[in-house]
């Protein structure tokens, strides 16, 4: 493996001033490069350099003033902030009107507007270096009256001549365990993905991403050992199924993760392969799967994912799948698995695809689905859970993305019916008997967001 130079970041910053759409200014501020030097296309995505910041554990810093002592403190001179919004429009087919108006607890139902803070992302971040091998990332999500910590992590990443080694302990509300260390765009992990407009109800996330879909972005509070260099890494991590929101503390950290994963180049494209387990089980923390609060609940999944990023003629052009699966758990003393309440297999195959029309400004993407919802449908048989995903995206500014998604689901999933007398993952209202997941969700769905970054 190579090492990460900081001399790259110079070379890199001659050439980052065309359009795009910003990566968290925290790093633009302390790097002080423009945001096309570690993101491909559009934020989230992630390009070679942008996995090498990261390995770096948030440590790289350009021109900005440092304090420092030699030997002991390297930090910058000031704390570097950004905060992220959204807001937009969203409409579904689903049946049902009758949610509580609270969206941003409960979901959109049949649709409607939201803003930031209220139904859209309205997030505080502070971040960056903290040491030559030390560095940090928190955010602070703001909405409905309350601000509150969804997610840290730091990592701490000595190098070892051309690699990083060390530890990233780490907690989050929704990304579940590989929060910790995670640098390919195939939604291993939640944030990096050709969607970041998720939908109200995971509609698009789910789209694109086979982890997403079996629900590995759930809440998680544990530690990160990782190993990484220019051409991949690998982490094991220990973690329990809780996060802030459910008061984390003292968890024991009985869950296991596991992550391989080889990036470099195939001819003249960026190439990614890897794999994923989830083992163990952990104490449930009353919102991630079945089960009183108090009980064990299993997680357990394993999943395999590729990207190649690189061009189609003058177009850049990228191209991932994902695949995951996780099993029904009748164990006795466990409540069932995390990631699979149902008593079938839950899997599912998801292949993506996004080409940036204009370049540097407009890009056009589409996913499929092919799933299967772990749960009988009316057949007997699991039902099918399928999806076809269309998006554009347009940069009206470097920090500014406007997306417009799409998608339509289909299989005989959506026509089972849902548990008479319960609740919906989206609403505390009674599902009224007869109803399917069609009417509890919508077949379709269509929203139009916009991202600022600032």
């Amino acid at each position: 493996m190579k090492k990460v130079a900081l001399s790259l970041a110079g070379l890199l910053a001659i050439a980052a001033f065309a359009p795009e759409a910003s990566a968290l200014p925290v790093f633009a501020r302390q790097t002080g490069m423009a945001c096309n030097a570690c993101h491909f296309m559009h934020y989230p995505l992630l390009n070679a350099f942008g996995r090498a910041f990261k390995t770096s554990g948030f440590t790289m810093i350009g021109a900005e003033p440092k304090l420092e002592d030699p030997g002991m403190l390297s930090i910058p001179q000031y704390v570097n902030a950004a905060v992220l919004t959204s807001m937009g429009y969203e409409k579904t087919s689903a049946k049902r009107s009758d949610y509580p108006l609270n969206m941003s607890t409960n979901g959109a139902s049949t649709g409607g507007f939201y803003v930031a803070g209220f139904g859209g992302e309205a997030s505080l971040f502070l971040g960056g270096r903290g040491s030559d091998f030390m560095g940090f990332l928190t955010e602070v999500t703001m909405g409905d009256g309350l601000a509150a910590v969804d997610s840290f992590k730091t990592p701490i990443l000595f190098d070892m001549g051309g690699y990083r080694l060390g530890v990233v302990p780490f907690t989050t509300n929704g990304q579940g365990a590989s929060y910790g260390f995670e640098t390919m765009n195939t939604g291993a992990n939640a944030v990096h993905s050709i969607t970041n407009t998720v939908g109200f109800q995971n509609q698009y996330i789910n789209a694109v991403s086979a982890q997403q879909y079996i629900g590995t972005g759930s809440q998680a509070t544990g530690a990160a050992i990782v190993l990484a260099g220019t051409e991949g890494f690998i982490n094991v991590t220990k973690y329990a199924q809780a996060g802030p929101a459910t008061g984390g503390v003292f968890a024991p950290l009985t869950s296991t993760y596991a992550r391989a994963a080889y990036t470099g180049s195939l001819g003249s494209w960026d190439a990614g392969i890897g794999v994923q387990m989830w083992a163990g089980s952990s104490l449930n923390d009353g919102q991630n799967g079945p089960g009183a609060y108090g009980a064990f609940v299993a997680t357990k999944a394993t999943a395999v994912d590729g990207q190649l990023q690189g061009s189609v003629g003058s177009m850049p052009a990228g191209f991932y799948f994902s695949y995951a699966t996780a099993p029904s758990v009748t164990t006795a003393g466990v409540a069932g698995n995390a990631f699979n309440q149902g008593p079938l297999t839950r899997s599912s195959l998801n292949l993506d695809a996004e080409i940036g029309v204009v370049p540097d400004k407009a890009t056009i993407g589409a996913a499929i689905r092919m799933g299967k919802a772990g749960i009988y449908d009316t057949n007997g048989a699991n039902a099918k859970d399928n999806a076809l995903f269309l998006t554009g995206t347009y940069k009206l500014a470097r920090n500014l993305l406007a997306r417009l998604s799409f998608v339509t689901q289909s299989g005989s999933y959506w026509d089972t019916a849902v548990p008479a007398g319960g609740s919906s993952a989206i609403t505390t209202t009674p599902t009224p008997a007869g109803a399917t997941y069609a009417d509890e969700f919508g077949k379709t769905s269509t929203t139009i967001n916009l991202y600022a970054l600032f």
